[in-house]
């Protein structure tokens, strides 16, 4: 390195994974790069949705014994924490019937 910018030895910037950083192999990264990656897949960051309206993540204090009861449930019903804590409210928000 000279004053911060790297200087190739050989040709060669070093490796990455196992592939030789290159003047042309740079040059090929920055040509896909300005091309918008043709051809590639780019997921979306973040969660999946889980409707198609906006959730939001809402914080509930539990005490142990009510965590253990619940996990407990989710358990014999084969449901993550969130899934059940959800299913739950279901029920509770639903009108009477």
């Amino acid at each position: 390195m000279n004053n911060g910018i790297a200087t190739p030895e050989n040709g060669s910037y070093g490796q990455i994974d196992g592939v030789e950083i290159t003047e042309t192999v740079i040059a090929g990264l920055v040509k896909n790069a300005e091309e918008g990656f043709p051809g590639a897949t780019i997921r979306p960051t973040g969660r999946p949705a889980r409707a198609s309206e906006p959730s939001q993540a809402v914080t509930v204090r539990l005490s142990e014994s009510e965590l253990a009861a619940l996990m407990a449930r989710a358990e014999r019903e084969n449901l993550g924490r969130s899934e059940a804590i959800r299913a739950a409210l279901a029920a509770w928000a639903s009108p009477a019937s």
